[in-house]
This record gives structure tokens, sequence and C-alpha cells, in this order.
């Protein structure tokens, strides 16, 4: 039977997740409901802090919101919802603008002597100037400016170092009527027990999966946590075949995760051979602005024709106040590693960065459970289709932060709140090599994802993967079964979960589109389709 208790937390609205998507909500939330935001580590660390180049809106009189449309279905490879891209680009302008009210402080054009205009540079696939950046550390303004307000909020209460384990249903209360989410199970790190939070809804917006690949740009919280726990109550996801890499990732062996902006390529960098000869205008006429997807593919097929580890990026020809103007944490970081981005050529190779894919959302952010919401890089609202791009990613997140804030406005004064939930019956086990174990696994699932399930795939690696996941995540589940929760042991779970379902939608996909290019299928079938993944749970409304 099972037995109930008084949550330790209670609350509105709970926020997993503490990036632009989830701040910006909770911030517009605060004055209407009580907000708990949950952050795995600091509340600053994610990928919104480490986002270089910027956040596309229109901004510039050339520029129109049919031409932001235009460009981004283009690079989305047929696969992107007109309606969401058209409401996403539509929204961009007042949504930036609510930021800059905020308090961050994008970069001016100098050039503009009353200092009135922004500086508005351009990356792939865009065809105008329409990135509104902070040099080249935009995420890390508009993530400082977010996170100082929310501290200062009174209607937020921030925790560190919490994992949210799983979501808690009214099925799990007995409660009748429709299943919607009531809360969820939380293991904190600070003090070594798993808590409960009753909230009337719930929003994900723990950002993407990067983590499944041995290379990526994103930092270690990048687990997946969001689709694994949408997925494991019933909520379908759609076209995580479609795994972003960055074309120009640092080689180094001292720099992990560091990334150089596609605003170089935007402001005139190269991509070199190692003899100094450029290469991307022999494989399509937007040279270096091409979209990531197909940057990606040539960097990769030429390291392969070539047997070498890396390429190199080249920014020395234009002018050293230009470098240090718009790219100064660039320039400075690549100091640390003995590079003079004004000077050298430097070595870069892709690496994993953003999951296209995610939690199917409508425009309101809801998911298919009641009180559910997703957010962000978590999500699939049918923005990015088969290919992200650049710099649509932190718009997505400010403007679903918007509209989700609207729906949940509306819709909270109906929703009772739960004063009591399931209690974790936490196993009894506690395995010493636990540490040990996770290693072992973290080696097999990471290094076999980016051979099997990386840039170019082919059918019989995507079944030799997931035969290989298959067997990883029985053992990962009998362990957590029997042991004590941890962040590790967490995120482990979730993210082989998630490399599952990567690994199905690509199976899925009989074609090659976008980011995902498999061997056996090299050409586009005639009409596009996402692919869509529902689990055993799942409840049509």
């Amino acid at each position: 039977m099972t037995s109930f208790i008084s949550p330790d937390y209670q609350c509105d609205v709970l926020i997993i997740g503490s990036g632009a998507a989830g701040l910006s909500l909770a911030l517009r939330l605060a004055t209407h409901h009580d907000v708990i935001v949950l952050s795995k580590t600091q509340v600053h660390e994610g990928s919104t802090f480490y986002a270089q180049g910027g956040i596309a809106a229109v901004f510039d009189e050339t520029d129109n919101v049919e031409s932001h449309v235009n460009d981004t279905l283009k690079v989305g490879a047929g696969l992107c919802e007109y309606d969401v891209v058209s409401f996403v680009a539509s929204n961009a302008r007042h949504c930036v603008q609510w930021l800059i009210d905020r308090g961050v402080a994008f970069d001016r054009d100098p050039r503009n002597k009353e200092n009135l205009c922004y500086h508005l540079t351009r990356e792939s696939g865009h065809s105008h100037r329409r990135i509104l950046h902070s040099a080249d550390a935009t995420g890390r303004a508009i993530e400082t400016t977010l996170v100082n307000q929310a501290l200062n909020n009174a209607g937020i209460h921030i925790i560190e170092h919490v994992n949210a384990i799983d979501l808690i249903l009214s099925d799990s209360l007995g409660l009748s009527g429709p299943r919607r989410v009531t809360g969820a199970w939380i293991w904190n790190e600070n003090l070594k027990r798993v808590e409960t939070c009753s909230a009337r809804a719930v929003v994900l917006a723990t950002g993407g999966a990067a983590k499944v690949y041995q290379y990526t740009t994103n930092p270690d919280i990048a687990s997946g946590d969001g689709i694994a726990m949408a997925w494991r109550v019933g909520c379908r996801v759609a076209n995580l075949e479609f795994n972003q890499f960055h074309p120009t990732s640092l080689f180094h062996p001292n720099a992990r995760n560091f990334l150089l902006t596609e605003a170089l390529r935007g402001e005139g960098a190269w991509l070199l051979r190692p003899d100094g000869t450029r290469f991307m205008h022999e494989f399509d006429v937007r040279a270096e602005l091409a979209p990531r997807d197909i940057v990606a593919r040539v960097i990769d097929h030429e390291m392969k024709r070539l047997n070498i580890d890396y390429l190199y990026l080249d920014i020395s020809h234009q002018p050293p106040a230009l470098v240090h103007t718009h790219f100064p944490t660039i320039y400075e970081k690549l100091l640390f590693f003995g590079f003079d981005l004004t000077r050298d050529r430097i070595p870069i190779v892709p690496a994993a960065h953003y999951t296209c894919g995610g939690v199917m959302v409508d425009t309101h952010g809801r998911t298919d459970v009641d009180g559910l919401y997703a957010i962000g890089e978590v999500s699939y609202t049918g923005l990015h289709g088969a290919n992200r791009m650049a710099s649509n990613s932190l718009l997505e997140c400010i403007v679903y932060g918007w509209s989700a804030s609207e729906d949940l406005i509306q819709v909270l004064p109906y929703i009772k709140a739960v004063n009591a939930l399931p209690i974790w019956n936490e196993g009894c086990f506690e395995d010493a090599d636990q540490c040990t174990l996770i290693q072992e696994n973290w080696h097999e699932l990471r290094p076999l994802m980016w051979d099997c399930v990386g840039i170019v795939r082919t059918t019989q690696q995507l079944e030799r993967a997931l035969c290989s996941i298959n067997l990883l995540q029985q053992k990962i589940d009998d362990y957590y079964a029997t042991s004590r929760i941890s962040n590790n042991l967490l995120e482990q779970r979730n993210l082989t979960q998630v490399a599952g379902l990567m690994v199905r939608c690509a199976q899925a996909r009989k074609e090659s589109r976008g980011l995902h290019f498999i061997r056996d299928y090299p050409g586009s079938l005639s009409e596009a389709q996402p692919t869509i993944l529902i689990p055993p749970s799942y409840i049509k409304r």
C-alpha cells in the first residue's frame, strides 16, 4: 500500500531548470504565483551561460519577419512547422525587448553617432544581419541578468544542487479526472536525501542531451533529464534523430567543451585545410555561411578523406580591432591555450551541440500530460525542423517562456493544489563500487553514440547501437531498483534512455535530411514528416 506524506516544498509552479527558458518564465510568473526553480548545480550553470553567438530578431529596417521565417524554413530542410516558425519570428522582437528592459546589454553599433542602434551580426543560414549579441558572450549576459533578477524576486525560490528524479501524477494519488502532474520527487545533493515538491503545474526547462556523445560543447548537466522524465509519464517525443554538431569546436587536449562561435564565420573567418586552402566553396555556394549540418558534414568528410584529426578556422586576415571588439572572450581563452586569434589558424573539429528534437508541445509549451509544460531545448516545438538555424535557440527559450506564462496565468486559478504526495521508496543497498560501474557505463555509451549515431550513420551502426543500449539500460534499471540515489546514477539512467530514443528515431527515418545523414538512404523523400515516438503510457486527450 502506498504511503503519503506532506511535501517538503509546495508552490504554484515548479520549474525544473535555470537557463534562459526557466528563468524568463519564472520572472514573468512571479508577480502572480509562487515559483520554485530547481538547478542541478549552481543556478547560472547551463547551456545558456555558455552561448556565445546571440539571439535572432528583426531589428533592422531592411529586414522583415517574413525573411526570418523563410530563412528558418530553408535551413530546417522541409521539416519546420510553418505556423510555429511564424509564431516565434513574429513574437521575437517584443520578447527580446523584454530582455533589454530587464537590463541585458546587447552591443550597440559604433557607426551610429547617437549609439541608438544595435550591432547586428550575421550567422549561417540568415540572409540578413539580425543577430543581437553581447560581444561573444551573449548567453552569459542574458543568464547573469536573469539570475540576478530572480535571486532578488520574493516570488521565486531557487534551490541549487538538486536533481529531479521523476514526476508525480494524479494516478498515484487516486485522484479522479484526467491524469495530470502534481509534483516531483527530488534528489537533494546537499542533504543526500530524496524530497518531494507539490505543484499545481510543472515546467521542464532542463535543456538538451548532448552529453550522450563523447565530444560535446555542452556542460555536463546536459543529460536529457527532462526528455526522459516526460517519456516515462506518457509524453510523446519527436525528431530526436536530429542532433546538431557544432562545426567548430577547439581541438586541444586541455580545451574541454570550448566552441568557436558561428559569428566568427559571420564576420569573415575561413575554414582551411592543413595546406592553407579553403574548401567550403567546393561543396556549397554559401561557403562558410552554409547551414551547420552542411558545414559539419563537409569538415567530417575532409578529415576522413585526408586522414587527419582536425582542420583550421582562420580570421587573421580581418582587422585585429574587429576581433578584439566582437570576440574578446574567445580571444582571451585562446591565448590561454597558446593561440592568437588575430594571427594564428585555430585547430577545430565538430562536436555535439544541440538537440533539435524533444518533448512534443504546442505553442504554449503544453505537453501530453495536463499541467506539464516543456520549454527550451528539452522540447520539440516544430521550430527547428531537421536543422536548427543559428541563434534561434535562445529566441525559442524566451518566446516560449513568455507564451507558457500567458497560459499558466490563465489556468492556474482553476487547478487545485495537492497537500500529500507518495513516499519515495529508496533502494536498500549502497554499492561501494557505484562510481566504478557508472564510469564503465559512460565509457561504453558515449563512444558508442559518437561512432554509430554521429554526423554520418549506417543502418548497421544503428542496429548495433540499439542492441548495446538496450543491454546497458537493463543493467542500469536493475541497479537503480536496488541502490541509493546519486546524481551520476540519475543522469546515466536518463541519458541511456534518451540515447535509445535517439536511435529509434534514426532507425525510423528512411532518408537523409538535415542533420540526419545515413549512407543507406542518401536521398530525401518527397514529403517531409516528423518522427514521432509514442510511449507505452501515452493517453490521447
